[in-house]
């Protein structure tokens, strides 16, 4: 999923503001560096993602190599893709 920083700021923001509104956090440090943390966090998992997405392309393009024609690239993105993240650990 492709967030810009103020996406991200702002997702981080409202995530916190529930969690006060609700009770479930009690801050004992700053709120401001909890929030940064969280958006450094965010970004972080991400960034996985992306980084995921590419590796996974770049498979396809070798198996496209040596198998042209025989297999659909959409399907096998998806299925790549989950297997990949399962063995990284990488949320989606």
């Amino acid at each position: 999923m492709k967030l810009t920083a103020n996406q991200i700021q702002k997702l981080c923001e409202k995530v916190l503001q529930s969690w006060k509104a609700h009770n479930i956090i009690h801050f004992k440090s700053d709120e401001k560096k909890v929030l940064e943390t969280m958006v450094a966090l965010v970004a972080k998992e991400l960034q996985r993602e992306v980084d995921l997405d590419r590796e996974v392309n770049q498979m396809l393009d070798q198996l496209e190599r040596s198998n042209p024609g025989e297999f659909q690239r959409f399907k096998m993105f998806q299925m790549l893709k989950q297997k990949l993240a399962k063995e990284k650990k990488v949320i989606l």
